[in-house]
Formats: C-alpha cells, sequence, structure tokens
C-alpha cells in the first residue's frame, strides 16, 4: 500500500502519532516486510481500522474476501493468469457491474484491462493483499489446477519421453544429475505448491518398497496426497538435499538442514530432516512462513478469566513462565504473543530459540547453534550479561539450563521457555527431576501453561444437532441445547475442521502450591488439590469450547486423552 496514503491516513488525521510511524516505516525496511503489516503487528492501528481509514479516504467499500463463498460461474469470467499477475479477485456480479476486489483501486490499468477482457462494469473495492492473495488460492487453485497425482502422471511421461533409458544411476545417470531434472525440479516445486494452499504444516515423504508415499500434516493431521513411482523416489529426495545443501551421497545417517524459497511473494523457511530406512532415506519438511500474521493474546483462543489472569502475569517484574506441551501444540506462538503484549522501548527483551520463527521489533533474538558451540546453555548465561529486563529461552532441555534460568529469576529477570510435559503440575516436578531445589522451584515459578490444539470446527459446513443424552449429561447440556459438527466440504477437504484453537490450563503458583513444591508432593496430588479448589484442566476448557460451537467433542476427547 502506497505509504504517502498511509501517512495521510493515519498521521494527518491522528490516528498515530508521527514517531509510530517512522518506526513502522524503519521495521518494514530492516525486516522487508509491508508497512501496513508491521503497523498492525506493532498494534498502532487495527486491520480493520486501517483498511476502512483508507477506505473512506479514496471513496470505495472495504471487504474482506475471506468472508464470501465466490460462485464458479464468476471465477470462470477472469482467467486464472490475469488474477495472479495483477492481485484482483472477482467477488460477485450484479447485471453488468462485477465487483472485484483490489489491494489498490485507484490502480486504473487493471480495471481497463479487465472491462475490456470481460465486456462487463468493473466495480473496484479495496481488500488487503494476504486476503485477495488466499481467496485466488481457494476459488482458481481448485479450478484447473493438476493435482499431485495428476501432476506424477505427467511429470513420468515427460521423463519417459525425454530420457527413456535414464531412469536410474545403473542406467547411466548419478542421481544428482536426475534431481536437478526439469521434471524433478517441477515436481518438488509443485509439492510445496500444494502444501502451502492447503495450509500444511509439514510434509512426510516416506519411501515404501515400491513407491514414495507423500502425506501432508494440516491441522495437526496427517494425510496421504500422492504415491510416486518407484523411480521418482530417490530423485525426489535428493532433490530436497540439494535445495538444503545436505551430502546427497550420505544415505546411511540422519542429516538435517534447511532452504529457504519465496512462493508467490512469500518468504518460506523450510527445516528438513531426513532419516534411513530399510526402503530409502524418509525426509520430513516442517514449513515456517515468516510473513504469516503474529497472533494477539486475545487470538489463542484463552477463555476470558485466563485471558486477564495471563496478561497480568507476563506483566511480572521477575519469574519464570512455562508454556508445556508436546511437540506441535502451540507453545511457541503462545511465547510470541506473550512478548508481543510485553515489548516496549522501556524494555531490553532477548530471546535465544531454536528456530527463530517470527521476527519481533524491539527483540533481539537469537538461534541456537550447537555446531558453533551455541546451546540453550551457554547462551543464556551470555545474555544475562547484554542486561536483559526479559529473556525468553525456546526450551529447558538440561538441567543446566534449568539452573541458569532460575539463577536468572532469582536476581530479577522475568524468564519466559518451554518442558515438553503433559499438564502444569508435571513440569513443577520436572524441574525438581533436573536436580532443581525445591525450594528454588517453589521460590522462582510463577505461573505455568500447559496447552494443546484442537481442530476447529469448519465454517463453511458447520451445522447443528442433537447430542445424545449421555453426551448431554456429560456436558452439563440439557436437551434441547444444540451441538455444531462440520458436514464436510471442498474448503476443509471434506474433514469438517478448519484451522486450530487453543485449549489451555493455567496454573498460577500460590502459597499452597509453593508449600507443596517444597514438600515434593507428587504432580497428581497437586492436580487433585488443585481440581478440588475449582481448577480448570485442558478438558474443561475443551468442554467450553465445545458449548460454544467451537470445536467438536471427538476432537477434546482425542487431544486430552489420560484427563
Amino acid at each position: 500500500m502506497d505509504k504517502e496514503l498511509l501517512h495521510k491516513v493515519l498521521v494527518q488525521d491522528g490516528k498515530i502519532s508521527e514517531n509510530q510511524f517512522k518506526r513502522a516505516c524503519d521495521d518494514s525496511a530492516a525486516h522487508n516486510t509491508e508497512l501496513e503489516k508491521i503497523l498492525i503487528s506493532n498494534r498502532f492501528v487495527s486491520r480493520d481500522d486501517l483498511y476502512q481509514a483508507v477506505a473512506k479516504t479514496i471513496n470505495v467499500p472495504y471487504i474482506d474476501p475471506s468472508s464470501y463463498v465466490i460462485d464458479q460461474e464468476i471465477i470462470a469470467l477472469i482467467p486464472e493468469k490475469f488474477v495472479r499477475e495483477y492481485k484482483v479477485v472477482p467477488i460477485f456480479r450484479v447485471a453488468n457491474t462485477i465487483t472485484v476486489a483490489m489491494e489498490n483501486p485507484q490502480d486504473i490499468g487493471p480495471i481497463d484491462e479487465l472491462s475490456l477482457l470481460t465486456g462487463l462494469e468493473i466495480s473496484p473495492v479495496l481488500a488487503p493483499l494476504d486476503s485477495i492473495e488466499n481467496a485466488i488460492n481457494r476459488f482458481y487453485g481448485s479450478k484447473g489446477d493438476k493435482s499431485l497425482t495428476e501432476a506424477i502422471t505427467v511429470i513420468d511421461q515427460e521423463a519417459s519421453s525425454t530420457e527413456p533409458k535414464a531412469t536410474s544411476v545403473e542406467e547411466g545417470k548419478s542421481i544428482e544429475e536426475l534431481a536437478s531434472e526439469a521434471p524433478i525440479v517441477k515436481f518438488v516445486n509443485k509439492i510445496i505448491q500444494q502444501a502451502l494452499k492447503e495450509r500444511a504444516s509439514d510434509i512426510h515423504l516416506e519411501p515404501d518398497e515400491k513407491t514414495l508415499r507423500i502425506r501432508f500434516r494440516v491441522d495437526g493431521i496427517l494425510r496421504i496426497v500422492a504415491e510416486t513411482p518407484d523411480t521418482m523416489k530417490m530423485p525426489v529426495v535428493s532433490r530436497i538435499k540439494i535445495l538444503s545443501k545436505l551430502n546427497i551421497a550420505e544415505k546411511r545417517r540422519p542429516q538435517d538442514g534447511q532452504f529457504e524459497m519465496a512462493v508467490e511473494g512469500k518468504r518460506i523457511d523450510f527445516r528438513v530432516s531426513t532419516f534411513p530406512t530399510i526402503y530409502g532415506e524418509a525426509c520430513v519438511l516442517r514449513i515456517l512462513d515468516k510473513t504469516s500474521v503474529l497472533l494477539g493474546l486475545a487470538d489463542l483462543g484463552f477463555s476470558p478469566e485466563n485471558l486477564i489472569k495471563f496478561s497480568a502475569l507476563i506483566r511480572s517484574p521477575y519469574g519464570i513462565i512455562l508454556v508445556t506441551g508436546p511437540t506441535g501444540s502451540g507453545k511457541t506462538t503462545t511465547l510470541y504473543a506473550a512478548l508481543d503484549a510485553v515489548r516496549s522501548e522501556e524494555d531490553n527483551i532477548i530471546t535465544l530459540e531454536d528456530p527463530v520463527e517470527y521476527h519481533l521489533p524491539l527483540i533481539r533474538q537469537s538461534q541456537i547453534n550447537p555446531k558453533a558451540g551455541l546451546t540453550f546453555a551457554n547462551g543464556l548465561r551470555s545474555i544475562l550479561r547484554q542486561d536483559p529486563d526479559i529473556i525468553m529461552v525456546g526450551e529447558i532441555r538440561d538441567a543446566e539450563t534449568a539452573e541458569i534460568a532460575v539463577q536468572a529469576a532469582l536476581t530479577g529477570h522475568l524468564v519466559f521457555s518451554t518442558l515438553h510435559t503433559n499438564n502444569a503440575c508435571v513440569a513443577l516436578t520436572r524441574l525438581i527431576d533436573m536436580e532443581i531445589e525445591p525450594f528454588l522451584v517453589s521460590s522462582t515459578v510463577i505461573g505455568v501453561i500447559a496447552q494443546r490444539l484442537a481442530r476447529r470446527i469448519c465454517e463453511f459446513c458447520k451445522e447443528p444437532y442433537h447430542a445424545i443424552r449421555e453426551v448431554s449429561s456429560h456436558l452439563h447440556l440439557d436437551s434441547s441445547t444444540n451441538l455444531f459438527k462440520g458436514k464436510g466440504c471442498s474448503e476443509c477437504n471434506d474433514t469438517g475442521y478448519r484451522g486450530r484453537i487453543g485449549l489451555y490450563e493455567l496454573l498460577i503458583i500460590d502459597n499452597s502450591l509453593r508449600k507443596m513444591i517444597v514438600e515434593k508432593a507428587s504432580s497428581e496430588a497437586m492436580q487433585n488439590f488443585l481440581i478440588s479448589k475449582g481448577f480448570k484442566t485442558m478438558r474443561d476448557d475443551g468442554l467450553d469450547k465445545v458449548r460454544k460451537g467451537v470445536t467438536t467433542l471427538e476432537e477434546v476427547l482425542r487431544i486430552t486423552h489420560g484427563y
């Protein structure tokens, strides 16, 4: 969006200060990120307020394309090449006029071309660029876009017609040459594009006896998307290894690497892990979208009560705040949201992460590098010499890191970190198991969050239903209350779910718990004591979200098994 227009709308109209605008411009240049994204992530202005103000100034309506289901007849009027090139998307048609969402409705070039192309009048409206791109991917991606299975057939035929005899190393070509050939390069790019379109967090390439199985993890659940012929197995994995600068000749040992790729204007990082199996190397790619919008605390899924408590907790002057849960439970997102809420010009905030997933203005972020000698333990020790106020340590993995974190809290620092435990109370006993004295745990840890991610019901196919009597009784519902589920549609790949929300239990350490910690009470004893006092567990939080129609009972029971 035009910088001068934003200055006029926000600064000249008194919505933000000149200093705030300058800071946002500096951050935008430093992180190569759109100015409007910086303004929104810094909380200088809300997204809706920003775009509504711009729309009012240039005298056009403002809409969010994500709230529309666009008819395929409208999609058919404008070619995919045009909408992707000019970043426009048709929304609806009334008589001879098409309403089209644009990032810059004052750009008459695309409007005139579109009018000539369709023979219709064009009514432009303002929309955020990311919403436009998402709508294009939603409605054009499924139309005329070959599936991975179709792409495998095309690429296999293309490779066969080009080099009918060069299908393996023994027939004349090295794996590196095969992995760099156009068909394999196209196919790997196609896998990545498809994964991003489906909002996958991980790509799994799994060799079997005669195939390479491709699976995507979407909303925490893996599903098969394609299987390739045996001849493509080694070249596909080798292509990933070449991108990650890994040793393609080494197939007997696990390897870790990373690479960066620009996909449709977005900077995407991929963390790569290979692992030898009896049928070849398995490969997993973790997808990190550096341009994704950082969630605020209010967007994570906290109950109103827990949001108030956690917002107060993270503004404590010192102590340790732990976020616990298994891998993929959203711990890092919660930590980033907390740091974003407390960062200010008055505090020195330093992080030590593995990896750095978001870039936060005003925060000094560092990534561990064990090969270079930068671990969580010695990195944390060095951070304490940097005069910090708030420290974020990606994970407490060992006794040494735990001990330094405790010392940091004792000397007046606020420390955020994570642990891999099943619930909040176990985090306290885990620190004691790391040989931290119980009295130190009781005097430094001020709060623990345990969390999981539950799949949200898809809003496009959400429908009510009456729960059976046993379920209604379990949820304390009367017989007339409706629950909700997703019927399954193209928007959610017929799963009934789209997106995820956090389930939380928030443990604030009080004097009763401190006494139990010093006495080395078990985690079960602490949990039972808290429940007797009205403590809400993750399952309780999940059941509240079931009652509100956010997720399903089946989903809550699945991810809180054992509670």
